[in-house]
């Protein structure tokens, strides 16, 4: 911490540079009052807000907001945990010193837009470095009139405290201290100044505006908060927080425990505090803002029962870093980390993000104070909004926190009373989505052999089927026209294999299963997919993920392919799918989906049976499809299939 610290000294005075409201100037004040051991502490606050001001540091970690009449509107000022100036003035409350209030009041202070490097630099560069940059950068622009006379207030003031005090630490925002310092040492008289303002209250802010209000995002301040004193326990493990899956014994035994979104949270919160090292280590912020990715990741898995895939993850990443460095910064802001999330992955994680970014536990309605409620037009005069649309209609926008709400439990158990009948069947909306997404491939297999076939000439007698243009172009130096001729393959597909993943250590997807279509329009389907007793969803409704499946036209041919010995010595879920593809095939060619092609012992097969493999990969089809048809259920009985609507997502 100490190559991070930087004190700028003038007689008793201490002083640490500072800009206003960011995690990592509040960290280093904590650092240079350990350091220092001052007898006195002085902020930039005005003097006539000392009294509210101080009742306000009383209540935190709770935010409140001192508003004041201002030429036609109103001023408000939030103190919030990670900002320096509370964090200084909680450490004087908390060690019995002095506080100060030494700033000037003004009604007519301008707007400063300040473009000052990224907060996070100090995290690798220091404080000295960034404060030398930012001196040479904007040391040299001219103050306004209110500055100036303000100034001249907080150096009579620091003059008053020096007579009194050997040890002052005075936080102040950088683009005042060196004028303070150069002040200081000259006489200086009582400034013209107000010394009262009538109208001054103090609010608790409404939770609901944490969210917009808070300059660092509430998950930021919530993270800050659990680190300022003893790092929390780790927390037991998480026997139902947020399950989704639960093994049928585990139900019955009641071992399911329903723990409050309240709790879930802060444990979230917790988890993170304790990620980021041990006590006093200076706060990593792009760490903090993976560990918050981190665990909205484990609370979309189990709200969705979707995995987020590596491609994702790195997308994520790199999107929002882009779109950080686009606008000056280093690390993104929580608007730039939501529109990541949503374009990324999808409205559902983003909401997830957007639950665990906003929460702040410690905020709450009807406290010592009245309730106040202000936008963020209001304190910044602007905003920027975001919407999500999950698949579930819910409240949309920032401010929606609430979990997806899906019918649960009455008591422990309940749900397996369902699983009465012994038959099993799907979700007909499942099996016409299926259905459609396998006519698509057989579609663009059969495109692709056709492309396959395709030969291109040079014009000579005939244009057989058009002018192909990109040879054409390409051979523009030679002179003379190419021509295309498509050649049309002679057979169609009637089988379709879609492998997601090969679990080649056949761990992941334990049930497989052979089903035969119910009718003319349905394919016979053999599958492996995740356990349905693992995530029972509502009465006899279990909820799987296929791990690879094939489609079979027509139906009612198909026999057990995991139990038929013919396939006994192929070890591989996906090529044994494969090859009852070609034993079942009534036509030439069968369409493979997978990462990687087939291996040649299958494509042997194939050529000695007078069949074809289109291999399709898997990357070149939309994640987001593929995505919606990966998931299915599985219904105890067909009754079940008129209340599953109210169960499924």
């Amino acid at each position: 911490m100490a190559h991070r610290l930087y004190l700028e000294s003038f007689g008793p005075v201490h002083a640490l540079p500072v800009l206003h409201y960011r995690l990592e100037f509040a960290h280093l004040v904590a650092a240079a009052f350990r350091h220092l051991r001052p007898d006195a502490v002085a902020v930039e606050i005005p003097h006539n807000y000392g009294h509210l001001f101080r009742r306000a540091i009383t209540r935190l970690p709770q935010v409140s907001v001192i508003s004041a009449p201002s030429g036609e509107g109103v001023s408000y000022l939030v103190i919030e945990p990670a900002d320096p100036l509370a964090e200084g003035a909680r450490l004087a409350a908390e060690h019995d010193i002095p506080l100060y209030c030494v700033d000037s009041d003004s009604d007519s202070y301008p707007e400063h837009r300040e473009e000052l490097p990224d907060s996070y630099s100090i995290c690798r560069l220091g404080l000295e470095a960034y404060y030398t940059a930012y001196l040479q950068t904007c040391g040299d622009l001219e103050p306004c009139e209110e500055d100036c006379r303000r100034e001249r207030g907080m150096a009579f003031r620091l003059q008053q405290l020096a007579a009194r005090h050997g040890r002052i630490l005075f936080i102040c925002g950088m683009a005042h201290l060196e004028r303070i310092k150069e002040l200081f040492h000259t006489p200086l008289a009582l400034p013209l100044e107000r010394t009262r303002r009538e109208g001054l209250a103090i609010w608790n802010l409404q939770p609901e505006c944490c969210s917009e209000i808070m300059a660092e995002f509430p998950f930021v301040s919530a993270v800050y908060e659990e680190r300022r004193g003893e790092l929390p326990p780790e927390p037991e493990a998480d026997k139902g927080e947020l399950r989704k899956r639960f093994r049928a014994l585990e139900l019955i035994s009641g071992g399911r425990e329903d723990v409050a979104e309240e709790v879930v949270l802060e444990r979230a919160i917790s988890r993170s505090a304790r990620r980021l090292g041990p006590q006093g280590t200076f706060p990593d912020r792009q760490r903090l803002y993976y560990y918050l990715f981190k665990e909205a990741v484990s609370h979309y898995k189990q709200e969705t029962g979707e995995k987020l895939h590596l491609w994702q993850k790195r997308a994520f990443s790199r999107f929002s870093r882009n779109y950080a460095l686009g606008s000056g910064r280093l690390l993104p802001d929580l608007y730039q980390l939501l529109a990541a999330a949503r374009g990324c992955v999808d409205d559902n994680f983003a909401h997830a993000f957007c639950r665990l970014s906003t929460c702040y536990p410690w905020q709450k309605e009807g406290t010592d104070l009245p309730d106040i409620v202000i936008s963020a037009e209001d304190l910044w005069g602007g905003s920027r909004r975001i919407r999500f649309r999950p698949r579930r209609k819910r409240s949309k926008g920032i401010s929606a926190l609430g979990l997806l709400k899906r019918r649960r439990e009455r008591r422990p158990g309940e749900w397996l009373e369902g699983f009465d009948d012994p038959s099993i069947c799907s979700y007909p909306p499942e099996d016409l989505a299926i259905e459609g997404y396998g006519e698509f491939l057989k579609k663009k297999g059969g495109m692709q052999l056709s492309e396959e076939l395709t030969r291109t000439e040079r014009l000579s007698a005939s244009l057989l089927d058009g002018i192909d243009m990109r040879e054409t172009l390409r051979h523009a130096a030679e002179g003379g026209v190419y021509v295309r001729e498509q050649q049309r393959a002679k057979g169609s597909v009637c089988c379709v294999v879609i492998i997601f993943d090969e679990d080649r250590g056949d761990r992941r997807y334990p049930y497989r299963m052979t089903w035969l279509g119910e009718h003319e329009q349905e394919s016979d389907m053999a599958f492996y997919a995740t356990d349905p007793g693992e995530n029972i969803v509502g009465p006899g409704i279990c909820r799987c993920e296929y791990g690879g499946l094939l489609l079979s036209s027509p139906p009612r041919r198909m026999s057990d392919v995991w139990g038929d010995q013919d396939y006994r010595g192929i070890a591989n879920k996906g090529e044994l799918l494969l090859m009852a593809a070609l034993d079942y095939s009534l036509e030439k060619f069968v369409v493979h989906v997978a990462k990687r092609p087939p291996r040649s012992i299958f494509k042997q097969i194939a050529a000695r049976r007078g069949q074809k493999i289109i291999h399709i990969p898997i990357g070149s089809l939309s994640p987001q499809k593929l995505k919606q048809i990966r998931v299915m259920h599985i219904l105890a009985g067909k009754e079940k299939r008129e209340i599953a609507r109210d169960y499924i997502w």
